[in-house]
């Protein structure tokens, strides 16, 4: 309904219905120019003829404010103290309030609905508000058609846990057309070989895509200059392989590298997503364990997959994944152990070589291993494969497309830790 107190003043709306009672102006044109139906004008013209001297087009809300249980405002009060503290605490990457998770554990924990202008409104009696920055709109944005067309994979490093002692790394792949999350952990180093096993964990579970997106971090990609220290470089800028980059030569898999976080921007914003409720969530638990931590990972991953309604695409995004691969319009191919490979040991792994002596015989970090049906004075190849759990590693030899065995040895005298 027009508020016609906010176009007009009183003296004026008096003034067009004297003119009408006066039939010096039509009803039809005075309800255009007020912006009102038939009905609302015919109230008016009845309260002007009852009483022209005190009619007035203002009015006072006669529908008292809903007030909120006292125990709500407490609840209400707390949450935003503890948002506070942790705004206030450098060591986390939370930097702005978030209402509307608040809002959420009020209605999960406490069991009390709550709009979100009720709590804003708190917020800023309590001195816990402050206006976000404007975000600065980037325009170098990947666009694909298909699952599997690009799948973005990236890692953070932040104190998700104001209780526990360190920082840790939490490393995702994002699958770009339905911003479906493949895979999400929690580490607590960073290494090349936790990142292939995030690609044997895509790979093996939705397929084969057909190129990934990452930043230049060095394990993805080596850089001249800054991934060298000697003045006279022999290696060029992607001339090396990094381990993680040999896997996707393995499975013929493309690699595009981001020259700007903002050219990252569809990753970040559900990092920014998860990482705001993992760390108000860890804070409420009291989390001080990486394990733990994982565990409240899963559900908020659960709830991005599979209940929230993407800002961009509109859709859930296991919907939106799930119906475009049903009508096979997927660009994920089904894993295949492609010869002269044996098992997928010999795909996700770490690699070295090594050049067998005259005993047949190899050596890493001061380790030897007799390989018999090695080649003497040839390089051989050393596919290793660590296991957190038992401590231990397989090694697989290989020269050229031959397989010369398997060998078991501890991560500690491998020093797994360099790769």
């Amino acid at each position: 309904m027009v508020q016609i107190h906010k176009k007009f003043s009183n003296d004026q709306v008096k003034d067009l219905f004297r003119r009408y009672i006066a039939r010096k102006i039509k009803r039809k044109y005075l309800q255009e120019i007020l912006g009102i139906k038939k009905r609302r004008f015919f109230q008016l013209v009845k309260e002007f003829k009852s009483n022209p001297e005190e009619f007035s087009i203002c009015y006072s809300r006669n529908k008292p404010t809903r007030k909120i249980s006292e125990d709500l405002e407490e609840n209400i009060k707390r949450e935003l103290q503890m948002e506070k503290s942790l705004i206030e605490n450098p060591n986390t990457p939370v930097k702005h309030y978030n209402y509307s998770y608040i809002k959420d554990i009020l209605e999960e924990d406490y069991r009390q609905r709550v709009s979100l202008p009720t709590i804003i409104d708190r917020a800023k009696r309590n001195n816990c508000y402050f206006p976000r920055a404007k975000r600065k709109i980037h325009d170098r944005e990947v666009l694909t058609n298909y699952p599997g067309e690009l799948i973005q994979h990236d890692s953070s490093h932040h104190k998700f846990s104001p209780y526990a002692a360190d920082k840790w790394y939490l490393i995702t792949s994002l699958d770009d057309f339905s911003r479906f999350i493949l895979y999400a952990i929690l580490v607590a180093k960073e290494t090349s070989w936790e990142h292939i096993l995030a690609l044997e964990y895509v790979l093996l579970n939705y397929g084969t895509p057909l190129s990934y997106y990452v930043d230049s971090h060095s394990v993805f990609r080596f850089v001249q200059g800054r991934d060298s220290y000697w003045r006279n470089h022999y290696r060029l800028t992607d001339q090396a392989n990094p381990q993680w980059k040999q896997v996707l030569d393995d499975c013929k898999i493309k690699v595009s590298y981001a020259l700007s976080p903002q050219a990252k921007g569809k990753i970040e914003r559900p990092y920014q997503w998860i990482q705001d409720r993992l760390v108000r969530a860890c804070a409420r638990e009291g989390i001080t364990d990486i394990r733990l931590a994982q565990v409240i990972l899963n559900k908020l991953i659960n709830q991005y997959n599979y209940h929230w309604i993407h800002s961009t695409t509109k859709e859930v995004p296991y919907v939106r994944f799930q119906r475009a691969t049903r009508e096979n319009k997927t660009l994920f191919r089904t894993f295949s152990i492609t010869p002269p490979f044996l098992s997928t040991k010999d795909i996700f792994c770490l690699r070295a070589e090594r050049m067998v002596n005259a005993y047949r015989k190899i050596s890493i970090n001061k380790l030897e291993f007799k390989v018999s049906n090695a080649p003497i004075h040839e390089r051989i190849q050393l596919r290793i494969t660590p296991e957190k759990e038992s401590g231990l590693s397989e090694v697989r030899f290989w020269h050229k497309d031959r397989f010369l065995g398997t060998q078991i040895a501890k991560n500690s005298d491998l020093n797994i830790v360099q790769f």
